[in-house]
């Protein structure tokens, strides 16, 4: 069965990481966890905060082609694990307004000052392609 993003969104809701990868510029893939604070209803948008002063805003400015990876669970019980790709488009923002949209009290354990955090930036990644497997069944969304 063929599933949807609102599909997929359902099934995403209580995955808090997802494993964001970006391109060094030896070229190497860096990963690394990223929390969304479970806020998914995922519409193709995912969003995280950063710093400016890491190597993941660095790899974003060269290249911003990335993927994320998301691991749930699905099925009876959740016994069966389910798995989404995404490869998208990152952009760096940097306005104090939208990280108010997106901000949760969570995270003020990461960034002690809120929005007002010095060098504080947020990584919007829009999806291309999303890639999903659940159990047997999998398919894929393009947006």
């Amino acid at each position: 069965m063929t599933k949807t993003l609102a599909d997929l969104s359902k099934a995403m809701r209580d995955i808090d990481f997802a494993m964001l990868s970006t391109h060094t510029d030896g070229g190497a893939i860096a990963a690394r966890p990223m929390s969304n604070n479970q806020q998914v209803d995922y519409d193709g948008d995912s969003y995280y905060f950063t710093m400016q002063d890491t190597r993941t805003v660095a790899d974003i400015e060269r290249d911003p082609q990335v993927s994320l990876s998301f691991l749930g669970k699905s099925g009876m019980l959740g016994m069966r694990p389910f798995f989404v790709a995404v490869e998208g488009h990152a952009d760096l923002v940097r306005d104090k307004a939208a990280f108010e949209e997106r901000w949760s009290p969570d995270l003020d354990r990461w960034f002690d000052r809120g929005i007002d955090t010095p060098g504080l930036v947020m990584i919007h990644v829009r999806a291309r392609r999303v890639h999903y497997w659940d159990g047997e069944d999998e398919g894929e969304v393009s947006l």
